[in-house]
């Protein structure tokens, strides 16, 4: 038994169906670009896309203090590889993300008025994150 609320779980199944989207594109993007580290499952070799490949990407859920866009979801862009990643491949990366999340947020949680940006060193998801009618 979960002591997290039915609606919240809801929320996030929605969202992470969004990141295995984007998880996807990065990988037909960027997956031939850097070694898979040695550790890692190859891309498609399990049943979610944040558990296999060069890329997780998800987010976590932030109260926001010291944050400027108070509560909201922390997005994480991890890329699983022993390989040196310049920061400015990184930053483009992470820009995408951002971008393929501004586009895809309206479809998977229509009505709502939620915002992806920049907050510090990481994008932040943030606005209406009412649990209701999810």
């Amino acid at each position: 038994m979960s002591v997290r609320h039915r609606s919240a779980i809801a929320w996030e199944k929605k969202l992470r169906g969004v990141f295995a989207d984007i998880d996807r594109k990065l990988e037909s993007e960027y997956g031939d670009r850097y070694r898979l580290h040695p550790a890692r499952p190859a891309r498609g070799a399990t049943a979610r896309p944040a558990h296999d490949g060069l890329f997780n990407v998800g987010a976590a859920f932030s109260a926001g203090y010291g944050s400027k866009y108070g509560p909201g979801y922390v997005v994480e862009v991890r890329m699983l590889t022993l390989q040196e990643v310049p920061d400015d491949v990184r930053r483009e990366i992470e820009d995408k993300v951002a971008a393929s999340l501004r586009a895809r947020l309206p479809r998977a949680f229509p009505g709502r008025e939620l915002h992806v940006k920049r907050d510090g060193n990481a994008y932040k998801i943030y606005g209406d994150l009412a649990l209701g009618d999810v």
